[in-house]
């Protein structure tokens, strides 16, 4: 009997741009999961595909995240980001020039924000939303949509107005955008409520997310827990998260983010270097997160050591064998005991990528 490990990952952030101010300090959160998240992904996903490897992922970009992606102002000054942080590297490669430990970190940096710079100029005409179409339009992924603005619809269905305009700009955004209509919605913060199944169904929505609980205190209880979709009586199917995988990439103390070698997203450069070249990435004068990040989480110490890439690149190649080791032994045991074949479904937020967990958002440099 089969058994299916459903990867789905969740990108989405809040709609920020603001032509009115040459620069905005809010604007960096798109730019950093730029950075760190969406375009390392497309590294990683196209990468599979030149090699022939057959892979299916569900990727929930959200209508506001789909929107930014698209502008040609926040493109254009996602490229000024880049070219500002490469600036910024070449006065860091003069400063650290016999550093042994942190010149080799500027350097793989620098090369680093090079690619990033060519990938997104060159090889995704600076629109890296239709870079994720051409991968859905080869089969690789299915995108789903999200609500218009992430807003909480068990909330918003006091006003049934509100509920309908979230869902119905959701579908025109992701189909003028990506150019078909969405299969499937996650729910923002995985949000049900009885009745909205129905709504769903009236634009088209076949599937939906909901954490765990939201089908094991299910009435009737399913007969599989969450390791099989559930028809809604409204016609779209349910999945839920699998509590154990989650678990094991979440949790603050048993989870792999939190593993000493790999780096440090809260020890920033750009508050511990006081150089003209590190003052042109400030805000209004004020310090702030830059990206260029030295040190490795170390422990809970406030002393943190050197980072080095390639020791937490290594450590990140044992984390995933070890979660694909766990999730083969997991299915294996739940195929045995059911008469139908189950699915572990892992739902994380694909900003964990790259972003907080850094090493396995890398796929070069």
């Amino acid at each position: 009997m089969p058994a299916y490990l459903a990867l789905v990952l969740h990108a989405h952030l809040p709609f920020v741009r603001h032509p009115e101010h040459e620069r905005f300090l809010e604007e960096d959160w798109f730019f950093e999961a730029l950075t760190e998240t969406y375009l390392p992904l497309l590294d990683v996903l196209e990468g599979l595909a030149r090699d022939g490897i057959r892979y299916r992922l569900t990727f929930s970009l959200s209508p506001t995240l789909l929107s930014m992606l698209s502008d040609p102002l926040l493109q254009q000054r996602y490229r000024d980001y880049l070219d500002q942080r490469l600036h910024a590297l070449a006065g860091e490669h003069e400063r650290t020039l016999g550093d042994p430990d942190f010149h080799p970190l500027v350097q793989f940096y620098t090369e680093r924000y090079q690619h990033l710079r060519r990938r997104f100029v060159d090889d995704c005409a600076m629109d890296v939303s239709q870079s994720f179409r051409r991968l859905m339009e080869a089969g690789h992924i299915e995108i789903i949509t999200c609500a218009a603005t992430h807003g909480y619809l068990p909330l918003l269905a006091v006003n049934e107005e509100s509920l309908y305009a979230q869902l119905a700009m959701a579908v025109r955004t992701h189909e003028r955008i990506l150019g078909r209509r969405p299969r499937g919605i996650w729910l923002p913060e995985c949000g049900y409520f009885p009745g909205l199944e129905t709504v769903l169904a009236q634009f088209g929505l076949d599937y939906f997310f909901v954490d765990t609980h939201g089908l094991l205190n299910a009435d009737p209880r399913p007969k599989y827990g969450v390791h099989r979709p559930v028809r809604t009586p409204g016609g779209p199917a349910v999945f839920a998260r699998d509590y154990e995988s989650s678990k094991q990439v979440w949790s603050t103390d048993e989870g792999y983010p939190g593993h000493a070698a790999y780096r440090d997203f809260y020890r920033d450069a750009g508050f511990d270097v006081d150089a003209p070249h590190m003052h042109t990435l400030r805000h209004a004068g004020i310090a702030t997160f830059t990206g260029l990040k030295y040190h490795r989480i170390t422990g809970k110490t406030d002393l943190k050591e050197p980072y080095h890439p390639e020791r937490a690149r290594a450590c990140a190649a044992d984390h995933a064998a070890h979660f694909a080791h766990n999730r083969a032994k997991q299915l294996a045991r739940l195929a045995a005991s059911f008469d139908r074949s189950p699915i572990v479904v892992c739902p994380y937020d694909a900003e964990l990528f790259g972003h907080w967990w850094f090493e396995i958002g890398r796929a070069h440099v």
